[in-house]
């Protein structure tokens, strides 16, 4: 009991103890804390004071450098006031001077002004007197003057007038010859006329035979197809295809090439292979077509307008082809368009196509010029271009520079020599009317002019026709002929009627 009495005696005295030491601890503390604050406390106030002594000077050094800048400023401003005071008394004298001699020149003037009225009074004064000696006024004198001049002077004047004017038209036109021959020596291209016949080699006299076929047979089926007269003769290895449409006999021959190398020959294969031969003419005129815009240079021209123009590589105007005349033409006008400042494009443009419309004028109703020029518009063809092909037959005013030029390129494209061939021109139009003649009766399915226009073969739809009424129409034909046309000797009209059974065997 004691022991913990002892205890608990010792347990109170060691928590007083331990609190009394706490307290002295923290007062010791406190004081020390304090000790350093006021030591922080005075340091901040030495620095201030030291900021402070600082910002001070600072303030005066600016204060006085901007006495000085403003002290400069100010002694600048007075040079530039001195210079301008200066300046402004100079202009003043200047402007004095020329005030004083402003008023010296007023009275030269009104000096001089002065003069000239008395010289003028004393020039009517003079003239007066000399009219009242001459019986004359001014306008009469000078009258006068100009007439005996004239009389003296018209046959110098005459003279002069005519050699100026032979001068100039022989300048002019040596100047245009100059342009033209330049034109034409850069265009140095050959033309080759073209013949209505083409040859065909062959390896025999065998193959002459199956050509004719039995009773001739093969010839007349090979001659009805394709419209070409067929020449076999005693001429060795070879045959001969007349026909003036040289499409047609390109048909031809291509076929009849085919036919030989195939070695069957008969109607029925005839047929087939002449359908092939104007598939392969087609797309050889397609062809033709789209080479000639693309060496003309015509980006996005219609495929039915370039199949219509490579149709003139088969047409021939007097012996010579269209499209190589209307190729040669386009780099003509162009270089001629050139030389005259003109539109080089439409000037080339409107050559090529100027005989578009010789590409179907055996179908259509009209002259070449003017079915042209409903083709061109029918394909929206720039208006410009339609002017500059429409004149160049002077069918149409010239009206534009450029259908001027595409009228100058065709006469030197055509009228060159060697070019072309009136004789076969004339001929080629005469087996074309005979066969436009026929074609005109409703009955008729196609016509070939054969044996140099001698002889028209008109075959007839059979099923519209009978055997009396194509006797009628035979004569029919030849009773226009001879109203339409001129020829000499006669022309036979053959009117055939063929029926043909077809049966197939099942």
């Amino acid at each position: 009991m004691n022991l913990i009495i002892i205890g608990l005696l010792f347990l109170v005295v060691g928590f007083s103890l331990g609190y009394i030491i706490r307290q002295v601890i923290n007062r010791k503390r406190l004081a020390s804390a304090e000790h350093q604050l006021d030591k922080i406390v005075n340091e901040a106030k030495e620095r201030a004071k030291e900021i402070t002594f600082e910002a001070q000077n600072k303030a005066l050094e600016i204060k006085n450098e901007a006495i000085q800048e403003n002290k400069k400023g100010q002694e600048l401003l007075k040079k530039i006031e001195d210079k301008f005071v200066k300046q402004s008394e100079q202009l003043e004298q200047k402007v004095n001077l020329y005030d004083k001699k402003e008023e010296n020149l007023k009275e030269e003037i009104k000096k001089v002004a002065e003069i000239k009225v008395k010289i003028e009074n004393a020039r009517v004064e003079e003239l007066k007197k000399l009219e009242s000696i001459a019986s004359l006024t001014k306008e009469e004198a000078k009258k006068k003057i100009f007439e005996q001049t004239e009389i003296e002077e018209k046959d110098n004047l005459a003279k002069r007038l005519i050699k100026l004017q032979n001068e100039s038209h022989t300048e002019i036109e040596r100047k245009a010859k100059e342009t033209l021959l330049f034109v034409m020596q850069r265009m140095a291209s050959a033309q080759s006329a073209e013949t209505s016949t083409t040859t065909i080699q062959v390896a025999s006299e065998e193959i002459k035979g199956k050509i004719i076929g039995k009773e001739g047979r093969n010839i007349r089926s090979f001659e009805k197809a394709t419209g070409v007269t067929l020449i076999v003769d005693d001429t060795p290895g070879a045959i001969t295809l007349s026909c003036f449409d040289s499409v047609r006999r390109n048909v031809a021959k291509v076929a009849l090439e085919k036919l030989i190398a195939d070695g069957r020959i008969q109607p029925a294969r005839i047929e087939e292979l002449v359908l092939k031969a104007e598939e392969e003419i087609e797309k050889e005129i397609q062809k033709k077509g789209e080479e000639a815009v693309f060496e003309v240079g015509v980006p996005g021209v219609d495929p039915k307008l370039i199949h219509l123009l490579g149709r003139l590589h088969y047409r021939t105007s007097f012996g010579q082809s269209v499209l190589k005349h209307s190729l040669e033409m386009a780099h003509l006008a162009g270089m001629l368009a050139a030389e005259v400042s003109a539109d080089v494009q439409i000037s080339r443009v409107g050559a090529l196509f100027h005989d578009i419309g010789k590409a179907v004028d055996h179908e259509v109703v009209g002259t070449h010029v003017e079915i042209g020029r409903k083709i061109l518009r029918k394909f929206n063809m720039d208006e410009r271009i339609v002017l500059a092909m429409q004149s160049h037959h002077e069918e149409y005013p010239f009206e534009t520079l450029e259908s001027v030029i595409v009228q100058v390129v065709d006469a030197l494209s055509g009228g060159r020599p060697g070019a072309r061939r009136g004789t076969i021109e004339n001929y080629i139009k005469r087996l074309e009317d005979l066969e436009k003649i026929a074609n005109s009766f409703d009955a008729v399915e196609k016509s070939y002019a054969i044996s140099a226009g001698r002889e028209v073969r008109v075959f007839v739809k059979p099923e519209l026709v009978s055997d009396t009424e194509a006797i009628i129409l035979a004569k029919k034909i030849a009773t226009e002929i001879e109203k339409e046309m001129k020829y000499p000797g006669e022309i036979k009209v053959n009117v055939i009627r063929e029926t043909r059974a077809i049966e197939y065997a099942k």
